[in-house]
């Protein structure tokens, strides 16, 4: 019987070791995105801007070697038709205050369509009067591991 308690408490401490190292998935398209929210799990967009078309003041331009990251905490599903949309999405966005020559606020909004198509809106505002500094708007895909898309998914179970 000890034996039998010893071999079970190390399968589950060999569990326990898996999960604690276990990497983080890729979701390579709108439905694994879409199944692992309705199921709870913690997901994490990368954006890798300098592989996205840029466009500021309706004009294409060359986009900043930067990378972005944030946890989908707080998002909204919309079906098709649901709210006069031909393609159903995901809408979600992180406000944090950043310093950069004065403190100011840094908006993302992520839009993910249901066909892979990414929008991404960065804007900067003051802190005070919530004054427009900066707007622009990035376009991508998901990235689906075929070497195009500058948008990861990352899915911890």
């Amino acid at each position: 019987m000890k034996n039998s308690f010893r071999i079970l408490l190390c399968f589950v401490f060999c569990l326990l070791q898996v999960a604690a190292t276990a990497k983080p998935l890729q979701l390579t398209s709108f439905e694994e995105l879409m199944s692992s929210l309705r199921r709870g799990y913690k997901v994490r967009a990368i954006i890798h801007y300098a592989d996205c078309k840029l466009v500021l003041d309706g004009k294409e331009s060359k986009a900043p070697d930067a990378i972005g990251g944030m946890d989908i905490n707080v998002f909204e599903y919309f079906a098709r038709k649901s709210i006069r949309n031909d393609v159903a999405f995901i809408a979600f966005s992180h406000t944090s205050m950043i310093n950069l020559k004065g403190y100011i606020y840094n908006y993302v909004k992520f839009k993910i369509y249901e066909d892979g198509r990414v929008e991404v809106t960065a804007q900067y505002a003051k802190t005070i009067s919530y004054r427009k500094i900066m707007d622009e708007t990035f376009y991508t895909t998901i990235n689906d591991r075929s070497g195009k898309g500058a948008l990861y998914l990352f899915c911890e179970m």
